[in-house]
């Protein structure tokens, strides 16, 4: 625990926050060690990163909106002009690292912020739901062919 442990923090908002890198809690201290792995804690305020499991969320996200383009662009590429194979070397290749690479850490960045931001926990089991709770009286069931 550090010395800010009973201090108010601002609420930043995850997007400014994630793609940058940065605390969710504080904004100041880095949240990876690397290009994609999760440090332990924040070094400017201690907030430890326990909490943060973004899954397969980043790379799925990737994989909609960067990968099925990309594909869809070489296999185009590949049908209407039929180039040689130094063509895809040149064109696709940068094109797959660019959008499927490069926003990883952006979003695992966000994916992290935004669990903390709204207190994302693991799911739990929860009392059954009921609709005169708080001490109502319960009606009787009645019966359509009862009159």
């Amino acid at each position: 625990m550090t010395e800010d442990a009973g201090r108010e923090w601002p609420r930043l908002e995850p997007i400014r926050t994630g793609i940058r890198g940065r605390c969710p809690r504080c904004g100041k201290g880095h949240l990876f060690h690397g290009f994609l792995k999760l440090r332990s804690h924040c070094e400017s305020c201690g907030l430890s990163y326990d909490f943060a499991d973004p899954a397969d969320g980043p790379a799925f996200f990737v994989i909609c909106f960067g990968c099925v383009p990309s594909v869809i662009f070489a296999l185009m590429l590949q049908i209407l002009y039929d180039p040689p194979f130094w063509v895809h070397l040149f064109t696709t290749l940068p094109i797959l690292l660019l959008t499927c690479v490069l926003p990883l850490r952006p979003l695992k960045g966000w994916l992290v912020c935004s669990q903390f931001f709204y207190k994302a926990r693991e799911g739990r089991l929860a009392a059954p739901w009921t609709p005169f709770a708080g001490g109502a009286e319960v009606p009787a069931p009645t019966r359509f062919l009862d009159r």
